[in-house]
């Protein structure tokens, strides 16, 4: 090759280079500029403001992310972000919860979006026509809105618990959002739900003293919890959100407290049983396992950082990390994702398998300590017969409540249904006793409730009569509450700062 055609192609590849590095720094520029004007604020937010799409004018990324909540798109083997009816799935739910509300109602969780829809769609709410009607205390609208910690500033926490749950329908619209979660000036993590704070006061901890990686699982602890509503204290006859976190975190721990204190949170329609309800208690549970041990929070695998415009931000489409284990799992497992899957599946199969046997064994347990009753059993020879049921379904609903518990600590949850099996167990060796004593020698049926509708129609539930009530409140009381927030929210403005 001529010294003249090696100092052309010389010439070409630093004209190359020298348009590559342009580009890149151009490239780099628009980032920057994209970056400054990504965090111009546009509006002012108010102290508290519920509405979402407020903050959304300065954080625009995080909003629409947070709107993909709404996506119903996603199934994984168990759950996803899908409307499941769980007591169509699983009809001895109906039977294990007879009396209570969730034997009317009751479906896998869907994204936050849907907070509010979903309350109020409920049977569990019922069907109230004015105001001190229905069948719930307006402590459940706690955890669903952030027009919740607006309303406690305004009317105090104990009036905001007191009530029944239409007293404060009107005043709850906006679903769980940025309020819940987020300072309105410095948009560092806050906790605005007065239970969280006074759990750690129970337990000789200051929450101010929590690390920002702890806040990231915290804010999440405001209501991924178990909780039951005290209604001796603070304030008599007031339904007060009370986390029993005394004695501790475990399951055990939260048992012990509820036996201490001889709270229940209702008595079984067939077996008389004072039963406890666990709520959903996934950070009690994440606690145990081994991702918290090692010092992962709740966002890092359920909001996982993701980039845009060069702007990284914390991804506010909560979900299953099992719909997005690129940004999740992988960030610091390095196994294929269908290894990594193949993996939860793997626990979750294991310990759904025990938990359905378990609650085959509570049915039994309830049907025969009925027969025993209908045969003139005394409150003393049922009594420690009853403490196993109660004991038995407490770790039964503790370990397959909580929302992932057999993924965020398998071994603990495994535990925990072995246990609960162990006591179901014990109550059906003392039942066959007693029952003998009293003349009965045979197998108590199991009864025929293979359908969701032939369960409830064997505890005595009037489904018509329940979804009729259901039907006329959305017709006429929901368009009144969506009436009175539009005003209201137009009252409070919106003050512009910036047309950028």
């Amino acid at each position: 090759m001529s010294s003249k055609v090696t100092n052309w192609l010389l010439f070409l590849a630093t004209v190359a280079v020298v348009v590559l590095l342009a580009m890149l720094g151009s490239n780099i520029s628009d980032r920057k500029s994209e970056s400054q004007f990504a965090y111009q604020p546009q509006v002012k937010i108010q102290n508290l403001d519920p509405r979402n799409q407020v903050w959304g004018e300065n954080f625009p990324r995080q909003y629409q992310s947070f709107l993909e909540t709404k996506e119903q798109d996603f199934s994984s083997k168990y759950n996803g972000n899908q409307l499941r009816d769980a007591l169509e799935e699983s009809p001895e739910l109906v039977v294990l919860w007879a009396g209570y509300g969730f034997s009317k109602d009751y479906n896998q969780p869907r994204g936050h979006g849907y907070a509010m829809d979903d309350i109020t769609n409920t049977l569990r709410t019922g069907g109230p026509t004015e105001p001190g009607t229905g069948p719930m205390p307006a402590t459940c609208w706690t955890c669903k809105s952030p027009d919740v910690p607006r309303l406690m500033n305004e009317i105090g926490i104990a009036e905001f618990y007191k009530g029944k749950w239409f007293d404060k329908g009107a005043e709850i619209h906006n679903p769980i959002g940025c309020a819940d979660c987020h300072d309105n000036k410095t948009m560092a993590l806050k906790i605005t739900r007065p239970a969280l704070i006074e759990a750690f006061e129970s337990m000789g901890k200051d929450i101010n003293d929590a690390s920002h990686q702890e806040m990231r699982s915290l804010v999440c602890a405001q209501c991924h919890v178990e909780y039951y509503f005290n209604k001796k204290t603070p304030v008599e006859g007031v339904p007060y959100l009370t986390f029993p976190w005394k004695d501790g975190l475990t399951v055990d721990d939260a048992e012990k407290y509820y036996d201490d204190i001889n709270f229940s949170d209702w008595t079984h329609s067939l077996s008389k049983t004072p039963m406890l309800k666990a709520q959903h208690p996934g950070y009690e549970i994440f606690q145990q396992g081994i991702h918290a041990k090692r010092g992962v929070s709740c966002a890092d695998c359920h909001m996982p950082y993701k980039t845009e415009g060069g702007q990284k931000f914390t991804d506010h489409h909560i979900q299953s990390p099992l719909a997005n284990p690129a940004n999740s799992c992988q960030v610091c497992h390095r196994e294929e994702e269908k290894e990594l899957i193949a993996n939860v599946y793997s626990n979750q199969d294991k310990i759904k398998e025990g938990a359905k046997r378990l609650e085959k064994l509570l049915v039994r347990a309830h049907v025969e300590a009925k027969k025993a009753w209908d045969l003139g059993a005394t409150e003393k020879q049922m009594e420690p017969i009853l403490k196993n049921i109660r004991h038995a379904q407490w770790r039964w609903d503790y370990a397959v409540a909580s929302h992932g518990g057999s993924f965020h600590a398998p071994v603990e949850v495994g535990r925990i249904v072995n246990t609960g099996t162990d006591r179901a167990q014990e109550a059906r060796i003392k039942l066959a006793r007693l029952l003998a004593d009293l003349g009965y020698d045979k197998e108590v049926p199991y009864p025929d409730i293979d359908t969701k509708a032939k369960a409830q129609k064997y505890i005595g539930l009037d489904m018509d009569k329940l979804e009729a009530e259901k039907a006329n409140f959305k017709k006429t009381i929901v368009p009144e509450w969506l009436e009175a927030a539009k005003k209201r929210e137009a009252a409070m403005g919106i003050q512009t700062i910036s047309s950028k």
